[in-house]
């Protein structure tokens, strides 16, 4: 860059910085020339006062818009939760019914990941499982694994909206990586500390401990802040009763027939006394208010009866599709609205927080504090995920705002993983407000099952944070992401895998008893462990290895490298192209290699066990 066009910009960044620090006499600018200093880069010659103003408006103007869209996506991420609900609403309500395999803590796990990934919010499932506990239908003890899984099927939301960036390789490794660190944490705490809870119930003692030392009232509901922002566009779009999801859990026939979306938005219910035809005398309220004249026998009852006042007014208020179609719809209206304004808001942060401004801002949250304070930020910064969440009043809103910032670099995955913890234990605060808002009948069990998330997240962060070496979902994070850049299809392959394949291979499992669990689960996780501690010699102690053994060339190409994978991928990605008309021309008739826009580049090779 030129060093003439550079020195007024230089200059005016120095005073900003001086002014910023208190230091000198003349280092205070004004925020007109802080906002004209940075607004474009490379810096321009000096501008006029006309130049000026107009570059301060195209900033708020920018500004403005990000808010917008930001606004949108966020509707999106509600409508979507509510598309995954009316297409997978009931199916996880009738999860919950089946009691029979509730007592097995890995079936409960998995039963947690599916229901929360059917219905895209840990906030329902936890509600159903309160419910199932008050109603003793479940105990606590069995509903325990269902929030360790419930934690880990929240995360996907994020993983999605990582997707969106996949059309650029350093963004997408960025953001894909920051995604999947929520993942690795929660499910390297589920392999830690579920066997703990199934062998000692610590969490079980420890929040009933809580639970009785302090004498809890019935509290306020938890504040619904971003609700109230964007319920009003929301629920013109449509409005769901959910209700029906936890009748269901509660095995109630009735509601298996019943639609989920909300066609009355304000009833009248009364009660009121009745002349009702009962069997026989014996069926009767009391002997005085029974009467009979030979053929029919009738008493006097007290009858509820709901009527209708006001319809919603949304758009499907008045439709007639079945509910799996309206789902259909909203989740590909959502997943459009959601890809389009994550990509304006990607560009819009692009063309403003470049040059030095990224600098800075980059500088700003990703600084530790001076020596010997420096392990304070990243507390800090959990402190700050966690009000943030609670403010937002959803982890996947939070998560998923954050994972552009990811991918475009402002937010390195360092200071992202202490935020997305702190972001975890956010979302537990807010279940314990509401469930200090529960009638009496259920406070003790949903007081209860809300502390055993926030102590689940606690203990997860104890194991996987204070010291830095284990950091372990950081790591594992960065390397799934380098591997998700080269080869993209392996994201959705991973999405796919880790959040439906598994979790509906192990639920199978269940359902035909422990030994076939046992049977088939543990040569499979012997294996891992196997390959795991294989790993970690070859690339710490080669030495103590048979030759053959120090790397993975022992195995078959298409076992140690995803590129043979890559390749049929490729070629089928290529033999489904549109045909140009001409057979010759056409990938799979030419003999060259088809190009798939998600394949890793052929200059470089990537092997993995």
């Amino acid at each position: 860059m030129d060093a003439s066009r550079a020195l007024p910009y230089i200059r005016a960044y120095s005073h900003l910085d001086e002014g910023a620090a208190g230091v000198g006499n003349s280092g205070l600018i004004s925020g007109f020339q802080a906002l004209t200093a940075f607004c474009t880069f490379p810096p321009t010659p000096e501008r006029d006062t006309k130049g000026k103003i107009l570059c301060v408006f195209q900033g708020i103007g920018k500004f403005i818009l990000l808010l917008g869209f930001l606004y949108f996506f966020v509707c999106s991420l509600d409508v979507l939760s509510s598309a995954f609900q009316l297409v997978g609403g009931k199916v996880a309500g009738q999860f919950f019914s089946n009691n029979s395999i509730m007592s097995n803590p890995v079936a409960g796990l998995v039963i947690g990941v599916l229901v929360t990934v059917l219905v895209q919010s840990s906030s329902t499932s936890s509600s159903i499982i309160v419910s199932m506990v008050a109603s003793s239908l479940l105990t606590v003890r069995a509903a325990i694994p269902i929030i360790m899984g419930a934690n880990i099927g929240t995360s996907i939301t994020n993983t999605i909206v990582a997707l969106m960036q996949a059309g650029d390789r350093n963004e997408f490794r960025r953001a894909f990586a920051g995604a999947t660190v929520h993942d690795f944490f929660n499910w390297l705490s589920v392999l830690v500390l579920l066997p703990l809870e199934a062998a000692t119930h610590y969490l079980e003692v420890l929040t009933n401990l809580v639970v009785e030392t302090f004498n809890f009232k019935n509290g306020e509901d938890a504040p619904a802040l971003l609700k109230v922002i964007t319920d009003p566009f929301t629920k013109l779009i449509v409005q769901l009763d959910k209700k029906v999801i936890n009748e269901i859990a509660m095995n109630d026939e009735a509601a298996k027939n019943k639609s989920l979306i909300k066609i009355w938005c304000k009833t009248f219910t009364n009660v009121t006394q009745m002349n009702v035809t009962v069997p026989s005398s014996e069926n009767c309220t009391s002997p005085s208010l029974c009467w009979s004249d030979g053929t029919y026998t009738w008493t006097l009852k007290n009858v509820t009866y709901t009527e209708n006042i006001a319809k919603c007014q949304h758009i499907f208020a008045n439709s007639t599709l079945p509910d799996l179609a309206v789902g259909i719809i909203l989740l590909l209206a959502s997943l459009l609205v959601l890809c389009g304004c994550l990509i304006t808001i990607v560009k819009l942060l692009g063309s403003v927080l470049r040059g030095q401004v990224a600098v800075v801002i980059k500088k700003t949250i990703n600084t530790d504090f001076p020596f010997p304070f420096a392990w304070v930020t990243g507390y800090l910064a959990i402190l700050v995920g966690a009000g943030m969440t609670f403010i937002v009043q959803s982890s996947s809103v939070f998560t998923s705002a954050m994972t552009p910032l990811i991918g475009i670099g402002v937010i390195t995955i360092e200071r992202a993983y202490p935020l997305t913890l702190g972001s975890n234990i956010g979302t537990t605060t807010t279940a314990i407000l509401a469930a200090l808002a529960s009638p009496g009948n259920t406070l003790r069990s949903s007081l209860q099952i809300a502390l055993c998330h926030f102590f689940f997240n606690i203990s997860g962060i104890l194991l996987w944070y204070p010291i830095p070496f284990t950091r372990l979902p950081i790591r594992l994070a960065k390397g799934l992401g380098m591997l998700s850049a080269e080869y993209r299809w392996f994201a959705v392959f991973y999405l796919v895998f880790v959040f439906f394949l598994t979790p509906m291979a192990v639920f199978g499992l269940s359902l035909a008893g422990w030994p076939v669990l046992v049977g088939v689960g543990a040569p499979v996780v012997a294996v891992a462990l196997l390959l795991g501690l294989l790993g970690v010699l070859q690339s710490r102690c080669p030495r103590i290895l048979p030759r053959k053994l120090r790397d993975w060339g022992f195995l078959p190409l298409w076992l140690r490298s995803l590129k043979p994978w890559d390749d049929l991928i490729s070629l089928l990605a290529g033999c489904y192209t549109v045909a140009t008309g001409d057979p010759a021309a056409h990938p799979c008739h030419s003999g060259v290699a088809p190009q798939d826009p998600f394949a890793r580049p052929q200059s470089s090779s990537r092997e993995m066990p």
